[in-house]
């Protein structure tokens, strides 16, 4: 959501941002809906004032002069509540075209229709070379007996995820490396549900459009988030912040549930692609200041590297060009560890800055220095998402004979421990 008044003064520049992010927006409609509503709001306002006046000659009248002033109240009051239905149809029709409207992109933003034309920026850390034939994670999971995944889809059916032994207690070391390494980069850490109302994800900008990836909890007004800045977006929603508390960072862990419709034959076996899984993510609210704002955009992405970097991962960053960063991004970048099985990148961090896009949805404000009350600028990042980083972790650090190397900055987390599993019983 854009200020109105932005799109009343630049409709070219919403337009070419609805192309380009291809969101199928009717600019000329909204201005039109837009227009219809501003001349309704100033016919009710000529008639209540009207009927205000009206309403105070009644007391002075003469008694022949009464009777037709009281007619007239009445007979404005009806016009007004006839206009009421109009009234609410145009603003709720405005709302509407309004939450389809899409941030304009940063201008370092390259042009592009899908993740194909994103920009690869850098790669840090080279990719493993094997002497031996290597495993994929799945064989690895399979190898060390860490994994059940015929039974859990008896329980859960498919796109779920069962983890033992030392195989569960890596999942969780990472997951508690990241909150330790954000928790020291001064990020609060916040342990929240993934149950949340359906104006939360209004308010974050997943609704209207990703319906289909959501699970709703029959019977109750609940849904369940793919993220935690799902519920972070609206801790604070309609409240006026003081400026001196700004920025609020966080490290939000919960759990996360996708649907993910529209996947079906892709990523089906293994840990790439699950209903639910776990989630540490990076959540900013900060001033609306945009050379402050792409000085935190850094920062967390910096914090998601300096994670990959403590596992050892060799990653690449890409710029996402705008058919692929969604419609509230201002700029986003995504991380991609290597997958030697795959012989390719694959997404573990997805960075996004979003201007007020979010706040404005959502009634994040703050009173400045300055004494006036400002929409707040949002920014998130993935701190880490688990099992799918399971997936480049095992397959990098495996050894010949099957066991896992475990990196120096891990090692506390799982009883000071170099190396898990037990080696092939053809291991040379």
């Amino acid at each position: 959501m854009l200020d109105l008044k932005f799109i009343r003064e630049n409709p070219g520049e919403v337009r070419r941002a609805a192309e380009v992010k291809r969101v199928p927006l009717d600019v000329s409609e909204l201005l039109r809906v837009d227009r219809e509503l501003l001349a309704l709001k100033q016919r009710v306002e000529a008639m209540q004032a009207e009927r205000n006046v009206n309403a105070k000659l009644v007391p002075r009248a003469t008694p022949d002069e009464r009777g037709g002033l009281i007619q007239k109240g009445k007979d404005l009051g009806e016009s007004l509540k006839a206009l009421e239905p109009e009234l609410r149809a145009h603003e709720d029709a405005l709302k509407q075209l309004l939450l389809q409207v899409p941030q304009i992109p940063h201008r370092s933003v390259p042009l592009g229709r899908d993740d194909s034309e994103n920009v690869e920026l850098r790669k840090e850390g080279a990719p493993p070379t094997f002497d031996f034939a290597p495993k994929d994670h799945v064989a690895l999971l399979e190898q060390h007996g860490w994994a059940d995944p015929e039974r859990v889809a008896q329980v859960s059916g498919s796109r779920s995820y069962l983890l033992k032994g030392e195989g569960a207690r890596l999942e969780w070391a990472i997951l508690t490396l990241a909150l330790d390494m954000l928790q020291e980069r001064g990020f609060e850490m916040l342990s929240t549900t993934a149950l949340v109302r359906p104006e939360t994800f209004v308010g974050s900008g997943h609704f209207p459009g990703g319906e289909d990836q959501v699970y709703k909890i029959e019977g109750d007004e609940l849904m369940l988030a793919g993220t935690a800045e799902v519920p972070v977006n609206s801790l604070y929603a309609g409240e006026i912040l003081p400026e001196s508390g700004l920025p609020l960072r966080y490290a939000a862990y919960s759990s996360a549930f996708r649907s993910e419709a529209g996947s079906a034959g892709r990523d089906v076996r293994g840990l790439i692609r699950v209903h639910e899984f776990k989630k540490v993510e990076q959540y900013v609210l900060m001033q609306a200041n945009e050379e402050a704002a792409l000085d935190m955009f850094a920062a967390i992405l910096g914090n998601a590297e300096a994670i990959l970097q403590a596992l050892e991962l060799p990653y690449r960053v890409v710029q996402n060009c705008t058919g692929d960063m969604g419609a509230g991004k201002v700029l986003m970048y995504d991380i991609e560890a290597w997958v030697p099985s795959e012989g390719l990148y694959r997404e573990t961090h997805s960075c996004s800055y979003l201007g007020d896009w979010q706040a404005r949805r959502t009634g994040l404000r703050y009173k400045g220095e300055d004494g006036k009350i400002h929409f707040a600028y949002t920014l998130n990042n993935t701190g880490i998402a688990a099992p799918r980083i399971l997936v480049p972790f095992l397959e990098n650090h495996q050894q010949a004979d099957g066991r896992i190397r475990v990196p120096a900055a891990l090692r506390p987390y799982l009883g000071g421990k170099d190396v898990l599993g037990q080696a092939t019983a053809t291991s040379s």
